[in-house]
């Protein structure tokens, strides 16, 4: 595998059904020091709460967090978003970013910004494909998965998978279902590393 160059800024890519809880998985790791330097790219501003850490608005696309993070949504084309964003990195219009964030609405299908990602040959020389971290609920995943084929397809893709309201289960669910849940996240995706959160 070549190694990577020094211009190439790592991509994560969040995902996860409507309700799984990718806004507070998101809202988390924007709340760690070392994530000071991130650019988080979202489908339109309402459908993630980061009003608590907006400080000002730069342009009517992007903000800047009071945590150093700038934040743009996606009113077209990721490619063309991602391509804006290299230009205001290039220009000072921002400042330096070590990693970019791509959050997805609960009904994207991931494959295609995955295939933008890694084969756009604007994008290739400034960005990385770092992972794919998709979030399922532990209540409501199996439902989902039953009735939805973007969550299938969001489950498959992932390199890690982020099981939401672990907590919960007890309470609204049972840990057989839970069981099975799980299970069936291993058929659809056996080499996903699970991770499971409380609160």
């Amino acid at each position: 595998m070549p190694s990577q160059k020094p211009s190439e800024i790592p991509v994560v890519i969040i995902t996860g059904f409507l309700g799984s809880g990718k806004t507070t998985v998101l809202n988390y790791v924007l709340k760690q020091p070392g994530m000071k330097s991130t650019a988080v790219i979202i489908n339109e501003f309402g459908e993630i709460g980061i009003d608590h850490l907006l400080v000002e608005a730069s342009t009517e696309q992007m903000v800047e967090l009071n945590n150093g993070c700038i934040c743009c949504t996606i009113r077209g084309d990721l490619a063309d978003k991602l391509g804006s964003l290299a230009m205001w990195l290039d220009t000072g219009r921002t400042p330096p970013v070590e990693r970019v964030i791509v959050e997805t609405t609960g009904l994207a299908d991931p494959a295609p910004i995955v295939h933008t990602l890694m084969t756009d040959e604007h994008l290739l020389n400034r960005y990385r494909l770092d992972g794919v971290v998709t979030v399922v609920d532990a209540i409501a995943g199996m439902s989902s998965f039953d009735r939805f084929p973007e969550a299938l397809k969001q489950a498959a893709i992932a390199d890690r998978l982020i099981l939401s309201k672990h907590d919960l289960v007890e309470e609204l669910s049972d840990w057989k279902s839970y069981s099975n849940l799980t299970a069936r996240i291993r058929r659809i995706n056996p080499r996903v590393a699970i991770h499971e959160t409380r609160n």
